[in-house]
């Protein structure tokens, strides 16, 4: 039998609204109690039928569990899958086709497109197709009815007006994967979102009288514009508009877009008032006016000075490249680190770096991919655009790509690790007691004053919430007290 959970005065005022009737957004903080608030919701509503939805189907999993009977709880894509042609989702688990072999059955071979760094390099079909793939992706997550130039993904290092010739001359290519993925007589694979597209441009009612949203702020164009036409039903939208961290696979601010009347969770019952006043300060830097607050019950201590390195349960980096660095350095000093990445993405690496010093391109992993030697790898990790590199090149040219392949082999499991070393993105929707947050953040100078861009800071912040009692920001404390001393200006 379910807990009885008492409300708070915020979720009472959120149960209340909803059982007074209409769509509502719910705007929760980090560990601000909102799937037991949709718990509560779904309690008050028990004679009506009602839909869970998360953006994952880890979260619709776990969540399942908490849910009354007439509550039905999956994902977007489940309800997909369910009602798109058994012809289509049959094809998702094909094998996918090569990108190069994608971008010469389309007749594209190699072109020249100048860096930010002056240079000129060439583009193969690899990379080509990758960003037709990459595109059509894209496209399948938006709200447009057909692909679009702003589909194409160019790699940041490319010069802004050659990104944006390659995104005109790309956008039809990604029009044909489009019109060949949806054919009913096609036989290549798909990815799953367009069988998502194609249900949701069927104009699908979703069936329930009520449906609850969970974690609002990841979900894409295409799925907010399929649930703002299922006007049968009560939608209840719930999310944190501040962990929004997924503009690299083209995501949306989708909570600003959400257009609904407003209720919060600013309580949060994870930490003490100390994380939860770091916490609004960053909020306030990004423009928001309501704190979070923390419980006075929870003891929670900031560790801001270097010389002190207590025990972690989590080092949280933003790259890739800085967690496989923590990943060497912990098991060099004698510990068990797990870490969130699979050996194949480590020793990707290892091949990559071995291609580029062999004196070939290297297509994986995405960081090497613009590079044809590693003496070029190793200019650019050097320079103030390339320092996140640098890491995995001090790795390579101290101790070798073999070093990195044994890494690869020296994995612990996360239930007997020492402690579990993640990027800040693979680290959403967890916590820990104990947090150490690494500083390789992007922060810049913008009219000679520090800063960080709004997703940043966003990164930040959640980084910052997954602690529970002991977050390490000693790596950061000179670079936080500079931007806060400059207030809330972002770049």
């Amino acid at each position: 039998m379910a807990r009885q959970i008492t409300p708070t005065p915020e979720q009472q005022a959120i149960v209340d609204a909803v059982v007074g009737g209409g769509n509502l957004k719910i705007k929760a903080y980090a560990g601000a109690g909102k799937t037991s608030t949709l718990r509560l919701v779904a309690g008050r509503l028990t004679h009506r039928r009602g839909t869970y939805l998360a953006f994952n189907r880890q979260i619709a999993e776990h969540a399942r569990r908490g849910f009354p009977p007439n509550v039905a709880t999956g994902t977007v894509h489940s309800l997909a899958y369910r009602s798109a042609p058994p012809a289509l989702t049959a094809r998702v688990g094909l094998p996918a086709e090569p990108p190069h072999e994608l971008a010469a059955r389309f007749g594209l071979g190699h072109l020249e497109v100048p860096l930010v760094t002056g240079k000129t390099v060439e583009l193969g079909p690899f990379e080509l197709g990758r960003m037709i793939e990459d595109g059509l992706g894209r496209f399948c997550r938006s709200a447009d009815d057909a692909p679009l130039p702003v589909h194409v993904p160019v790699d940041e290092k490319i010069d802004a007006r050659a990104a944006d010739w390659l995104r005109d001359g790309l956008a039809p290519y990604v029009k044909r994967l489009w019109g060949e993925s949806t054919d009913p007589r096609g036989r290549s694979a798909i990815i799953p979102d367009v069988y998502l597209k194609v249900w949701a441009q069927g104009n699908p009612r979703i069936d329930a009288d009520f449906i609850l949203f969970d974690e609002a702020q990841d979900s894409d164009g295409v799925m907010l514009w399929l649930l703002n036409r299922q006007r049968h039903a009560q939608i209840v939208y719930v999310g944190d508009p501040y962990q929004q961290i997924y503009e690299w696979r083209g995501a949306i601010n989708a909570m600003a877009q959400i257009d609904a009347p407003v209720q919060a969770l600013t309580e949060s019952f994870r930490f003490g008032p100390t994380f939860a006043a770091l916490a609004s300060r960053l909020l306030e830097m990004l423009g928001e006016t309501a704190p979070v607050r923390g419980q006075s019950t929870i003891g929670s201590i900031m560790v801001e000075d270097p010389s002190i390195a207590p025990p972690v349960d989590a080092i949280l980096c933003r790259k890739n490249i800085s967690a496989i660095w923590h990943l060497a350095a912990g098991i060099e000093s004698g510990h068990r680190p797990s870490i969130r990445m699979s050996a194949a993405e480590i020793v990707a690496y290892a091949d990559g770096a071995d291609m580029l010093l062999a004196g070939r391109r290297a297509f994986r992993p995405a960081a090497f991919s613009l590079f044809e030697t590693w003496k070029e790898a190793q200019s650019f990790a050097r320079s103030a655009a390339g320092a996140d590199l640098l890491p995995i090149v001090r790795i390579v040219d101290e101790l070798g790509t073999d070093y990195l392949r044994s890494l690869a082999q020296r994995l612990t499991p996360e239930a007997g690790a020492d402690y579990v070393i993640s990027t800040v993105h693979r680290a959403k929707g967890l916590e820990w007691k104990r947090v150490k947050v690494v500083n390789d953040f992007l922060f810049k100078y913008i009219d000679g004053r520090l800063s960080l861009d709004d997703d940043e800071l966003r990164l930040l912040y959640v980084a910052f919430t997954r602690a529970q009692h002991v977050l390490d920001l000693s790596e950061l404390r000179e670079e936080l007290l500079r931007i806060f001393a400059a207030g809330p200006v972002t770049g």
